[in-house]
């Protein structure tokens, strides 16, 4: 083991030991922290500068009780939890998830792996996650709209333009959000459009934000497959695990560009359509009747579910993991590459483990890391920011825009496993890249 390797290795186990229990913010450090020893050989002043241990350590977290009232007339209480993890590169930048798995560990994690996403798009943001254990499923309209209140008035004086912007995630979505801002405004008197991405065109947003992290997933994964296999998505048979905005999002990209997706999924099960997944259907069920993907079935006769389904399982040349994290682990790589897949790209954070990782890699598989391949969603949040800071119009922000900023970022990523030697490792690619660029802004700005 050289110097630099076993100095990363000590750095690990004192950040594990430090934060105990948190087993995805661990993952999510060793996946990037083992690519790093070689970009430490080649620039030794990040070592002596200790920049490493500074990036792996939040500069804040928050966590609050949020109490609201149910339609009963009964208090609830949650827990809220926005983590501020660095801002060499601009104002904190990342998204609200509400959902009963929500806890410290998982807001470290996602906010860390927000740290290289956000600089691979070369736009002017830190790095933020928040959220709460909040389960919006089976809530109305009204509880909803407390919750987000409650949390609004807790979080608010911690945001700014100029400091923390969130955005949506998992749980938080377009009704989220105009309830999370009409609280900021009603409490702070103020229009600060810029102080939260994700709304509506009508008031601030832009029209390609609600789509553009499935898209950008999309357009991320064509330009591996042609780096890698010399291929076109068009003509191939895709999966794609989830039946949210990201999931749903890059079904209909897929389908614009001549891929067929065959299957999605929820919590619940697998819907398995080999005409091909109409997505118009998908987006009815899930934003208008807030169902389960199985009525699906209601409105296509000759589609398949397969109760508490693995996706995986299904025969694909392409597999679109956009879900939750771990959900494709190493017995479902095994299964996909035997299944002749030629490409994996990760529309969710983290959804695979790092087993089923190594063996993408050991099988020659076009593997595309969800800190670059998803990275459309907070590249277009970005313009959204710059937009609302000019008072400008979001349809102005457009698909092609979307889509440089991904290429960009597929360059990126190639052009720098080139640099160290491993071509056409997306992985090492994007870990050195994003932490590079925060790095070198980190020095720049001396220890603090």
């Amino acid at each position: 083991m050289s110097t630099h390797s076993e100095t990363v290795s000590s750095i690990y186990q004192q950040i594990v030991d430090r934060n105990p229990g948190e087993n995805e913010f661990h993952q999510a450090l060793y996946e990037v922290l083992e690519t790093l020893s070689p970009v430490l050989e080649k620039q030794p002043e990040y070592a002596k500068n200790k920049i490493i241990e500074r990036l792996c350590e939040p500069e804040r977290q928050i966590i609050f009780r949020v109490p609201w009232e149910d339609d009963n007339g009964e208090i609830q209480i949650n827990r809220g939890y926005r983590i501020g993890f660095n801002s060499a590169l601009g104002p904190y930048k990342g998204g609200l998830r509400f959902h009963p798995s929500v806890k410290i560990g998982t807001m470290k994690f996602l906010a860390f792996e927000q740290t290289f996403k956000n600089a691979l798009t070369g736009l002017p943001i830190g790095s933020g996650k928040g959220g709460s254990d909040f389960d919006p499923k089976g809530k109305s309209d009204n509880e909803v709209m407390r919750f987000c209140q409650s949390f609004m008035t807790a979080l608010y004086r911690h945001l700014g333009e100029n400091t923390d912007v969130p955005a949506g995630d998992i749980g938080v979505g377009s009704r989220e959000i105009g309830y999370l801002f009409g609280q900021y405004k009603r409490i702070t008197q103020r229009y600060e459009s810029g102080v939260i991405t994700g709304k509506s065109p009508q008031w601030g947003g832009t029209w390609i934000r609600h789509k553009a992290t499935g898209y950008g997933a999309v357009f991320f994964c064509e330009e591996m497959v042609r780096a890698v296999h010399n291929e076109e998505l068009k003509d191939k048979v895709a999966v794609v695990s989830g039946s949210g905005n990201v999931a749903t999002y890059a079904m209909e990209k897929l389908r614009v560009i001549g891929a067929k997706v065959i299957a999605c999924s929820d919590s619940s099960g697998v819907i398995i359509d080999r005409n091909g997944i109409d997505v118009d259907t998908v987006i009815h069920i899930k934003e208008v009747e807030r169902a389960r993907i199985k009525t699906y079935l209601d409105f296509h006769h000759d589609a398949e579910y397969i109760d508490g389904g693995n996706i995986w399982d299904i025969p694909c040349d392409i597999a679109l993991p956009c879900a939750t994290q771990n959900e494709l682990q190493q017995a479902d790589a095994i299964t996909l590459v035997k299944n002749g897949c030629i490409a994996v790209c990760e529309g969710a954070n983290m959804p695979s483990t790092p087993d089923a990782i190594k063996v993408f890699q050991q099988e020659g598989i076009a593997f595309g890391p969800g800190k670059a391949a998803n990275a459309g969603g907070v590249a277009s949040s970005a313009l959204e920011m710059q937009h609302n800071a000019t008072h400008g119009s979001g349809f102005e922000y457009s698909e092609e825009r979307l889509h440089e900023i991904m290429n960009h970022i597929h360059r990126d990523c190639c052009d720098t496993a080139e640099e160290f030697g491993e071509p056409h490792n997306y992985v090492l690619g994007a870990n050195i890249a994003g932490f590079r660029r925060v790095a070198n802004a980190m020095l720049a700005f001396g220890i603090i």
